[in-house]
């Protein structure tokens, strides 16, 4: 079997989908970097039949997962092979741009990219969405974010929950992103809206 299954995508697709929606456009193309498994593309796709989901992912396996797991959805366009870091990215334009749990499981390296190459493809006043455990004012939001954190910088330095106003605000800032809208979710995750400035 080419797919895939991450666990934690059963747990959390519906409040994620119910959480986009009202950010997300109503029609045009949705760039999902770091698609994964490709479980969210699927989930997205089958809901949210006006738009376009284009899902990328740099390792070939996750490719063919998301290839498996979109089969049959005709708005899904075949996986790209997309690292975020490597500039300029292999896609010209997107309505909005998704990235879920990336910039915690990656160098910041990767998340200076994600900034980088949304900045080139979005239009002004589309959004940049980020999912996933965020510090708040230089402060883990739970106990357990904290051991998560710490495990995640054991297994990789580079790796770790990123502080939302000390880092990656400011990140996206220099990128020619406003502020962030910020939402609540589950397990202390957070759904984070940047959009593009005009």
């Amino acid at each position: 079997m080419s797919r895939l299954d991450a666990p934690a995508t059963h747990r959390n697709r519906d409040v994620l989908l119910a959480a986009l929606r009202p950010l997300l456009p109503a029609r045009g193309l949705v760039l999902e970097v770091a698609s994964g498994t490709g479980q969210h593309c699927a989930v997205l796709a089958e809901a949210l039949p006006t738009l376009d989901f284009q899902p990328s992912e740099p390792r070939e396996e996750g490719r063919a997962s998301i290839a498996a797991w979109c089969e049959g959805l005709a708005r899904v366009r075949p996986p790209l092979d997309l690292d975020v870091a490597r500039l300029p990215w292999p896609i010209a334009h997107a309505d909005a741009v998704l990235c879920v749990n990336m910039i915690h499981i990656a160098p910041w390296a990767a998340a200076e990219g994600l900034f980088a190459g949304a900045a080139r493809v979005l239009p002004p006043g589309a959004p940049l969405l980020l999912y996933g455990p965020f510090r708040r004012g230089g402060l883990h939001t739970a106990p357990s974010n904290a051991e998560f954190d710490a495990g995640l910088r054991a297994e990789d330095p580079a790796w770790g929950v990123r502080d939302l106003e000390g880092e990656v605000t400011p990140l996206a800032a220099r990128h020619g992103f406003g502020l962030p809208e910020v939402t609540p979710m589950p397990a202390n995750n957070l759904l984070v809206a940047f959009r593009r400035a005009a």
